[in-house]
């Protein structure tokens, strides 16, 4: 890009080169050599189409998830929320080792050990995870001796990452004392499954929330 002084303001393309106003100076480029047709074809460009696909691919699913969690992020109060969810999603996306590059899913990357890890550390604003208060077996939620709670939401989540799209169940467990409680099974075991639990004091104050 470069600046340049002429009696005669030129706004446009002439040849290759760009004419423009920028900020109150006459500035001129060369034309990009961007070209769709090229881009969706080229194999030059075949590692950015892999990446586009991927990356809008994690930003969809992003979506579904958080639309879902909607009312409890919203607690959360994290404008910046979307891009940490987002970059989340991308690291989930990049433990998919049976797909090739730009078809791998977030879906995959889930079923490894690693990516449950990382939506389980996953903090929603300042509000603490689940993560080492409570913990799930067979359709048990288990709370530590040291998890003050009253009451547990637990959002059992069906995940449709070839449809983007999700159903999902609510139940709210109270405690009374006990360390344990079942919840009720609402999907299958082949399905996709994603946990959610937002713990309240007496008060129906968030204290924890995350993925489980």
């Amino acid at each position: 890009m470069a600046t340049y002084e002429s009696l005669i303001k030129i706004t446009g393309a002439v040849g290759d080169l760009v004419f423009y106003n920028l900020n109150g100076k006459n500035v001129v480029r060369k034309k990009s050599g961007f070209n769709k047709t090229a881009f969706k074809k080229s194999p030059t460009y075949e590692k950015v189409r892999q990446n586009s696909s991927e990356f809008g691919h994690c930003s969809k699913i992003g979506k579904i998830i958080r639309s879902t969690l909607e009312l409890y992020i919203k607690e959360a109060g994290d404008p910046l929320l979307y891009q940490k969810f987002a970059k989340v999603m991308t690291m989930i996306k990049d433990l998919d080792m049976i797909s090739g590059r730009g078809k791998r899913t977030v879906e995959n990357g889930l079923e490894t050990k690693e990516g449950r890890k990382l939506l389980r550390e996953f903090q929603l604003g300042m509000i603490p995870t689940v993560s080492d208060c409570i913990r799930i077996e067979d359709q048990v939620l288990y709370k530590n001796d040291d998890c003050i709670a009253d009451k547990a939401v637990v959002l059992t989540m069906k995940l449709d990452s070839e449809n983007y799209s999700t159903e999902y169940a609510e139940e709210i467990i109270n405690w009374n004392q006990q360390q344990q409680k079942p919840f009720k099974k609402y999907f299958s075991e082949n399905d996709l499954l994603l946990y959610f639990v937002v713990l309240k004091n007496d008060h129906d104050k968030i204290t924890h929330m995350g993925f489980v």
